[in-house]
Formats: C-alpha cells, structure tokens, sequence
C-alpha cells in the first residue's frame, strides 16, 4: 500500500475537474437513491395494485439489493478497462430507463423483474463514481468529499420523501391507486446527468496510470483475497446498518398511527440528520482516522435506538431519528475514502464497488426479515432488536480492521 503524500498545489482547471467530478458521483448516486427510497414510501400502494402483501413488495427491496453485486462486477470491470465515465454515462442512463418501465409494470412478477434490473444499476453507479471522484480529489480533503459524495444517497431519500409529501398526493388524485407509478416516472430524470458527465468531466488521470489488462486482473486478485474478505464483512455490517434504519422505517410509523404526510415529514428531517452526519464525520475522519470515527458514530448510533422507536412520544421520535441517521450516515459517509483507500490502485473501479455491493447482497434480507417479525411482533419490536446487534457487531468489526487513511493514488507525487 501506498504512503501518505502532501496535496499537490491544483491548477484552476484542476480545481474545476475535482468539482465536476465530485458533483457527478454525487448526483449519480442522489438519483440512484431517489428511485430507491420512493419504492420504500409506497410499499401499501403497490401491495393494494398487485393484490400482494406488504412483505411482498419488501422482498422487491431485498432482490434490488441482492442484484447490485452484478452490476459492480459489470460496470467496475469496464471503469478499469475503459476509464471511468463512459460506464457512469452508460450506468445511469441504464437505471433512468429502468426506474420509468417500474411504474409500468402491470403485474407484481414484472415488477419483481424489474426491480432485479434496477439493482444491478444502483450496484455499478456507487464504485465507478466514488473512484471518479475520490481519485481526483486531493488526499488531504478525502474524507469530508467522501462524505459530501455519500451523503446524495442520504439527499435522495430526502428528495423522495419530499416528492412523496408534494408531488404524489397530486399525481394520486390524478389515478387514484395509481399515484405511485408516476412517482417512478420522475426516476427517469437521471439520463440527463449523462449529458453533464460528457460535457464537464475528464477522464481520471489515477486510471491512465493504472489502467488495467486481463493478465493484471488474474495475478492480482488472489494477492488481495484477504484485504477483499475483509472489506465484503465490513461492507455487509455497514450495509445491516444502513438498511435496517431506513427502508422499512416510513412503514414502522404507519403501524404507529402517522399519516402519509407525516411519514414524509419525518423522512426529511432523517435526511437533513444524514447529510449533516456524513459531512460532520467524513472532515472529522481526515483529523482523528477513519476508524476511530466511525466508531464513535456506531457508539451513539446504538444509544438512540430507544428514542428512534419510541412512536409514542413525538419529540422523542424527532429526535431519534435525526440523531440515528446522524450518527448511521455519519458512519456511512467515510465509507468511499476508507475503502477506496483500502483498495489497490490498479483495481479500483472493480475491487471497492464489488466488495461494497456483495456486502449488500448479503445484507439484503433484512428489510425483508424486518417486515416478518414486524407482521409476527411489532415493527418496533422487530426493527429496535435488529438493529441493536447490528450496531454492536459493526463496531467490533471496524475495531479489529485496518486503516489507510491518505495514501496516494497516484503513482507518484506531483508538486
């Protein structure tokens, strides 16, 4: 593994590129979470069109999620070969499309098939972005851009649940019971970012450097299968956590009594908690490692868990759910420079958003686990038990696991 090295002085074009860039996998992923997140505000609806149950349609949650490794070996494999934006074109345009066919399905089967499809473009957008971004970002700023690039995926469920408490109640009254399909139509408006990433963002100069060939791939990738092992169990622990507090949430406060309007409210304030999180905890990583600040999130992450169930008492559920996605997304938004700075650089479009999106898959049942118990028990229960041990196996894992924190991804140090 590479040392740490001093930021080169940028040039003004430099400067220029870092932000396009930045901005693109932010967007990408802001998008890719939009459509995402919207699927889990109208679970009742879909289950009412199809005729199906609720854990039903929470299982179009789990394949999404089960998929994305497909999409991380399809897409991280052409940002090593190709360069990184013409897979991030290709990606997005892909899940735009897939994300308007979802509110055509006219079945639960199709989809079913869909949501399949659409995981495998979340799957490729986070690893060919973050390795966009972070590679033309300076080492000393990476983790607070880190934080700033994972937090579109907090944006995004924000953006949602705004468009769920704005925008469907019209689209509703237009086709009663068909409202939620027009709110997949709005997915379709990140084909446009395509257009952005041709015009303003240039190719990663990292990747010109490692640019990668089929012999390196099969002598490299069993010299790292411990680093790799390492880092789908990290990847599974963060991904129990992020899941398990907010895909069936919107639900677990509709058993509680709270109306639509007022699960979108809840869900907005969760976002604003998200994004302030990962940008507090990705500047405060740059200073105090990596590690150490994400154990400190997972640490009051845990203690809020009796506040972020407490549906009976609204200012204590406020709280609870702005300090639980703080303290989760305060986590989560260092998770971009902590593995892509645990990856080889030769590897990086395929190695982080591989091991990322297989510790997904794994962690992909719980949304579906959380609706059973939660229809066997109560969400409360279910959802409060659950994420309790996540938290506390996720921090012994980040405890016992390596650090990078500011190594070059160049080859060498210009300036």
């Amino acid at each position: 593994m590479a040392t740490a090295v001093h930021a080169p002085t940028m040039t003004k074009a430099e400067r220029a590129n870092q932000r396009n860039a930045v901005l693109a996998g932010f967007l990408g992923w802001t998008l890719d979470a939009f459509d995402f997140f919207i699927l889990t505000l109208v679970i009742d609806d879909i289950a009412k069109s199809f005729g199906r149950t609720r854990p039903d349609i929470a299982l179009t949650l789990t394949v999404a999620l089960a998929a994305r490794p497909i999409g991380a070996v399809i897409f991280g494999i052409m940002a090593d070969r190709l360069g990184r934006r013409l897979p991030l074109m290709i990606n997005v345009v892909f899940y735009a499309i897939v994300s308007v066919l979802s509110g055509l399905a006219p079945n639960y089967q199709v989809f079913l098939a869909l949501r399949i499809l659409f995981g495998i473009g979340m799957g490729g957008e986070w690893g060919v972005g973050a390795s966009l971004a972070l590679e033309s970002a300076s080492p000393r700023l990476r983790g607070l851009l880190s934080g700033l690039l994972q937090e579109g995926y907090a944006l995004g469920n924000l953006l949602s649940a705004l468009a769920f408490r704005l925008v469907y109640p019209y689209f509703d009254s237009l086709y009663p019971g068909n409202g939620w399909r027009l709110m997949f139509f709005l997915g379709g408006l990140p084909a446009l970012l395509s257009l952005f990433i041709r015009a303003r963002v240039k190719e990663s100069d990292a990747w010109h450097e490692h640019k990668t060939d089929w012999e390196t791939y099969r002598k490299s990738l069993p010299k790292y299968w411990q680093r790799f092992v390492y880092l789908v169990m990290f990847m599974t622990m963060m991904s129990f956590m992020s899941h398990g507090t907010q895909d069936m949430y919107p639900t677990l406060l509709g058993t509680v009594g709270y109306s639509k309007a007022r699960i979108a409210d809840v869900t907005m304030l969760s976002g604003v908690g998200a994004i302030l999180g990962g940008l507090v905890f990705g500047y405060y990583s740059d200073r105090a490692g990596r590690r150490k600040a994400m154990m400190i999130a997972m640490f009051f992450g845990l203690v809020m868990v009796p506040f972020w169930i407490a549906g009976h008492s609204p200012w204590r559920i406020l709280l609870g759910v702005f300090l639980m996605q703080f303290f989760v997304q305060g986590a989560w938004g260092i998770v971009p420079a902590h593995v892509n700075e645990l990856s080889p650089n030769h590897l990086r479009g395929f190695f982080p958003g591989f091991a990322y999106q297989l510790g997904v898959m794994f962690a992909a049942s719980i949304p579906y686990v959380e609706a059973a118990l939660g229809e066997r028990f109560t969400y409360t229960q279910a959802m409060g038990g659950l994420v309790s041990l996540v938290f506390i196996v996720a921090f012994i894992v980040v405890l016992f696991g390596p650090e990078a924190k500011g190594v070059s991804f160049r080859k060498q140090s210009h300036g």
